[in-house]
């Protein structure tokens, strides 16, 4: 018995510091590459571009795949997701969606 919650114990830490390493390659790829036009928690006051801080993670996901495969057109969102990857994707939008707005 004692194995067994160990054992949980143990994946259940590893499942967190995968997460968290997502997190921070998320940040450092928005920093790198979104925040220039969207900001972290909001973009410059005269930006036309939408706040990401705190969207759902699945509609970031689906809409950065979206523009990297060109099905939702935007000539500056398809040339910039056309060069994320999936884990890039996933790790993005991972961390706009724990930031709070």
């Amino acid at each position: 018995m004692r194995l067994s919650v160990l054992s949980g114990l143990l994946i259940l830490g590893a499942a967190q510091s995968v997460n968290a390493a997502s997190i921070y390659a998320g940040e450092a790829k928005a920093a790198a590459v979104c925040s220039q036009c969207h900001g972290i928690r909001m973009p410059s006051a005269d930006a036309p571009f939408p706040p990401l801080a705190g969207r759902d993670m699945d509609y970031l996901k689906t809409a950065l795949k979206q523009y990297r495969d060109k099905t939702r057109k935007s000539d500056i969102m398809n040339a910039i997701a056309g060069s994320l990857s999936d884990d890039d994707i996933g790790n993005v939008a991972a961390y706009y969606a724990k930031l709070k707005p």
